[in-house]
């Protein structure tokens, strides 16, 4: 293989700004940022806004909309005109 040409593959802290929760992965994902994990140790840190953790459809607090739900709203919607 050519030396210099892959991205550097290291652990990085992705943290859910969301719900404050915190998962060490592997990335290659490049930050300026640093944070200590659970582990004593300090590694870079990439923050976003929706995980796992704080995704509705995990955490099942998303709304289920039924089918008769929305033909409902349909109908209600164009029944006017």
């Amino acid at each position: 293989m050519k030396k210099d040409i892959h991205p550097d593959y290291k652990p990085v802290i992705f943290h859910d700004v969301t719900c404050n929760k915190s998962f060490l992965l592997s990335s290659t994902v490049k930050t300026t940022e640093t944070m200590k994990y659970e582990d004593g140790n300090e590694y870079p840190v990439y923050k976003v806004e929706t995980s796992s953790e704080s995704h509705p459809f995990y955490t099942g607090k998303g709304r289920i909309e039924t089918k008769e739900g929305r033909v409902a709203k349909f109908k209600k919607k164009y029944s006017k005109k």
